[in-house]
Order: C-alpha cells, then structure tokens, then sequence
C-alpha cells in the first residue's frame, strides 16, 4: 500500500496524511483541474446557506478555510474545522484571524446546539462513516438550524455522464502530476467520486440520521449536488 494517498475503506490516519501532504498546494490544484469552476461551486453553496450576520456557522473539513472566508468576510462568525494539521496550519498562515480548529467530523468537540448551521464542501466522502457523521452535525446544530452539504454526484445528464465518467476522471491523476504536491492522492479522488452514493441516496442518508426537509440542487450537470437540511425543531424529533 502507498502511505502517500488514501484508499476506499478511508482509514482516518491514510486520509489525514494524504490532506496534509497536499495542503501547500491545494487550492490551486483543485482549481486547475476544475476549470475554475470550485470557486463558483462555493459561492452557490454560500449563497444556499445566506448565513446572516450574528449567525454561529461550523465549517467542517474546511481545509485551507477557502470555504469560510466569504461567511468571515460577510462578518458571520465562521469556525474552521478540519482534521488535518496541515490543512489548519496552511490556514492559518493565510488568515490568522480566523478560529480554525481541530476537529473530528465523526466526533466533533462541539456541545450540542452551539451552531446555525453546519456546512461541509467535498469532504463529507473522504469521511469513514458517513452516518456517524451526519448525526454528529445534527447535534451540534441547533433547533431549526440548516446543513449544507457541497459534493460531488453523479451527472444527470446521459451524454454527459459518459464523458465525465470515461474523460474528466481519467485525466485527473495526469494534471495533479503537474500541479499537486502529492499527485498520487489524487487516484484516490476518482475512485471516491465513482464510488459516492447518487443524489437521492444520499438524500436518503441525510433524512436517516435525524435531519428534515431534505433537497438536493444539482450543479453543472450533477457533477455536484448541494443538499441541504433542517435540524428538526420538536425535542422528541431528534434520533
């Protein structure tokens, strides 16, 4: 096995070395091998989630803080988390004003209720158990408050499916060699995209775990789908 890059049973320690061996040069990889089109995928997200100030938003696997920086700069109170030291520390020394935390999306060090909303962009698939997870943000989401989910789905469109599936993922691990810092992890990217539940399966995952008023909105096609939810508000709607 390759410690340089994570594989599909997502063992914590392969995953968290595999971020932190690409932290450096995340962001711009992640932006050459979408076109651009990351930035456009997490404004849409901020947008869905229109945090208003006095709001409390967790931004769970938030990496670099790229996802963050727009609630900070909208003077939302944003908190930073990710598992990854490298990720935090890349972060940091980027914006230093911002709480970024280390935090474990299946076990957060959160008390219950202390979040708006909780949001995670293109990491919930990198995570072990996805369930687990889930609830974990459900608890510490208070009564009412919202989940944004940004992730990569499957293509709704038949055409379309075929060229992302045959062309767009084939190419990915030949452009990181170019641009990441750790072009081995990106394999690891495809498999994960391929093996990811379809929209209304996840759909289905998010509403198993506790949270209601589940939708999805497609993106470009499917290749990604934002789904968001509620936090039930009765206290013995919770699971």
């Amino acid at each position: 096995m390759n410690p340089s890059r994570a594989h599909l049973d997502k063992q914590p320690h392969e995953v968290v070395d595999m971020f932190d061996g690409v932290a450096r040069r995340y962001d711009v990889t992640n932006t050459v091998l979408t076109g651009g089109l990351d930035a456009w995928w997490r404004r849409v997200a901020t947008g869905v989630v229109d945090a208003q100030p006095g709001e409390r938003v967790l931004d769970i696997a938030a990496g670099t803080g790229v996802s963050s920086v727009p609630y900070a700069d909208r003077g939302v109170q944003v908190v930073p988390a990710d598992f990854s030291l490298g990720m935090l520390q890349e972060g940091y020394r980027r914006r230093p004003d911002l709480p970024f935390t280390a935090a474990d999306a299946m076990a957060l060090p959160f008390a219950d209720a202390s979040f708006d909303v909780v949001t995670m962009s293109f990491g919930l698939r990198n995570v072990k158990d996805v369930d687990l997870a889930l609830r974990e943000f459900l608890r510490v989401c208070r009564p009412g408050g919202r989940l944004l989910i940004a992730e990569f789905s499957t293509p709704t469109v038949p055409v379309f499916s075929t060229l992302y599936d045959k062309v767009a993922l084939n190419v990915l691990p030949a452009v990181a060699r170019r641009t990441s810092s750790n072009p081995e992890s990106y394999e690891y990217l495809t498999e994960s995209i391929r093996a990811w539940p379809e929209q209304r399966e996840l759909a289905e995952q998010v509403r198993a775990a506790g949270w209601s008023e589940v939708r999805w909105r497609n993106l470009t096609g499917g290749i990604v789908a934002l789904h968001h939810a509620v936090a039930p508000a009765g206290p013995g709607e919770r699971r």
